[in-house]
């Protein structure tokens, strides 16, 4: 340990250390639990952590029909609420949500015909 000055290759110097680490170790863990403590506390009283949803839960109910019913596409949608697609889509219904494309009125075109196909 360059900054206290001890020296790691006596039998005091390890002792030290060692006993340094350990009073760390101590610190941390009691940091750790006292943060877990305030949060259980805060939860208690009513308290949620984190950052507040962007949509409220009419808007991501919209969305999700709009999605769903195929009126809008994503960037629409989040065009509509003025947010980022990334936003839309953390709302979104992960468990019955299927990714679509928009429907097209574009023909197919037609298979080309090769002289060796015998299909």
């Amino acid at each position: 340990m360059i900054e206290q000055g001890i020296d790691t290759d006596t039998m005091e110097g390890r002792a030290m250390f060692g006993m340094l680490s350990v009073l760390a170790e101590l610190q941390r863990e009691l940091i750790v639990a006292n943060t877990m403590d305030g949060l259980a506390s805060a939860r208690a009283r009513g308290r949620v952590g984190g950052r507040r949803p962007k949509l409220t839960t009419d808007q991501a109910a919209l969305a999700q029909q709009l999605y769903d019913a195929r009126i809008r596409t994503v960037q629409q949608i989040a065009d509509l609420f003025g947010v980022p697609r990334s936003t839309v889509y953390g709302h979104l219904n992960k468990d019955t949500t299927v990714s679509w494309q928009p429907k097209t009125n574009i023909p197919q075109k037609a298979r080309p015909v090769v002289a060796d196909d015998h299909r």
